[in-house]
């Protein structure tokens, strides 16, 4: 027998109660910023988590930290995971929902005394004040307003906070793949964009090195003995860059060039890092072939190319599942007199993860913000009830939707 469905929260409940902690939610976000919590300051990462980790067990969460291990020789803080049990059953219909975000920052130890939080008019400032702590609260507010609405129907809602986006989430990826496959649907809490958008999807990246192997000769005796690496770098860079323009919106850079050591010998080596962003994983398949095609076509005699893919993060496609969650979003605005589009961006994110696994995401729901990595980076307070409300309303039709 299938379970009774319970009522929806009302929009009305739910908008006076996000509206009735907007001075408290302001004064988490001031003892957020003013903790440095930059990638690799795992002390700072760790007191968020913390933070966070009282405030869900308040609201009937469980919580556990999970180490993440090191990056490049260098500590990273914990991931934190936390658990809220609902009443349903995922073999009764009982939806599972994914609330990621993530708590480190770009800046360094000493950024929040430097520059600490700070409201102008209805502008909050400070370090991660938009990217991501501005997000991670609306994630908290909006679980604790259905909290303490009564809803409850779902099986499951897992709010994740990662130590490591801003590096690409080396330790936490993994983590965030076995979070997002047990989930039906995922929210990713990247703030908004700066005219109020969400993000339907993210390029994906990938990174190669090449090295190109010469011949060192003497430049002024006999440089017709050498075999010239740092031109046949040349010759391939722009080679490289004349991809750009030629596979839908992707970009392609050669964003370091290093070659030689003296003036006066012939480069017997050069390296080229590069770096490609595209909308698809087809994509990213077919620039990354072109680049070892033209790395087997160097003009100059005697040289030799090697490539080696670094890093890959797959692109956040939009799919029909994720455009469900879109009109979801835009039913939901309708009703709070919220209007926003849906963005394609070429940053990535954690939601580049989750897509990878097949779970339907949309990230930027978050209330709006922008000048992210910047010291003038923004939160808009005016938009803190309506976003907050739009993405508890979206947890709770989403708990009685089903994938298309």
């Amino acid at each position: 027998m299938t379970a009774a469905v319970s009522p929806q929260p009302s929009t009305r409940t739910l908008r006076a109660r996000a509206a009735a902690r907007h001075s408290e939610y302001l004064a988490d976000l001031a003892a957020l910023v003013a903790i440095d919590s930059g990638s690799y300051s795992p002390d700072g990462v760790n007191r968020v988590a913390a933070w966070l980790a009282d405030r869900l067990e308040r609201c009937g969460a469980t919580t556990r930290t999970v180490p993440v291990g090191r990056h490049r020789g260098r500590a990273l803080g914990n991931a934190l995971v936390a658990r809220k049990q609902g009443s349903r059953q995922a073999s009764a219909g009982g939806r599972r929902i994914l609330l990621a975000g993530h708590m480190d920052t770009v800046f360094d130890d000493g950024t929040a005394a430097a520059r600490p939080f700070s409201l102008t008019g209805s502008l909050a400032h400070g370090p991660g004040v938009s990217d991501d702590k501005g997000g991670l609260l609306a994630g908290l507010s909006a679980l604790e307003i259905l909290t303490e609405a009564g809803f409850d129907d779902y099986d499951e809602i897992v709010f994740l906070a990662t130590p490591d986006e801003e590096i690409g989430s080396p330790g936490s990826a993994a983590l965030t793949r076995v979070l997002a496959a047990e989930a039906d649907f995922a929210l990713a809490l990247e703030c908004a964009r700066e005219n109020g958008d969400v993000v339907i999807a993210r390029k994906g990246v990938a990174e190669y090195l090449i090295t190109i192997e010469g011949r060192a000769a003497h430049a002024g005796i006999e440089p017709e003995r050498g075999a010239h690496a740092a031109l046949a770098a040349a010759h391939l860079t722009i080679a490289l860059q004349a991809l750009n323009g030629q596979e839908d919106d992707a970009t392609i850079n050669v964003g370091v060039l290093q070659a030689g050591s003296r003036p006066n010998i012939v480069p017997a080596q050069a390296e080229l890092h590069v770096e490609v962003r595209a909308t698809t994983a087809v994509c990213l398949e077919r620039i990354g072939d072109a680049i070892v095609a033209a790395a087997a076509r160097l003009p100059v005699r005697g040289t030799t190319a090697t490539v080696r893919q670094l890093d890959l993060c797959p692109a956040m496609e939009a799919t029909d599942a994720s455009r469900h969650m879109l009109s979801l979003a835009h039913s939901v605005s309708r009703e709070l007199g919220v209007a926003f589009g849906a963005a394609s961006t070429g940053g990535v994110g954690d939601a580049n993860t989750i897509a990878s696994t097949g779970t339907p995401v949309l990230d930027g729901l978050g209330p709006v913000g922008g000048a992210d990595h910047t010291p003038e980076e923004w939160l808009d307070t005016t938009t803190l009830t309506d976003r907050i409300t739009l993405l508890a309303l979206l947890i709770a039709r989403l708990c009685h939707t089903t994938t298309p």
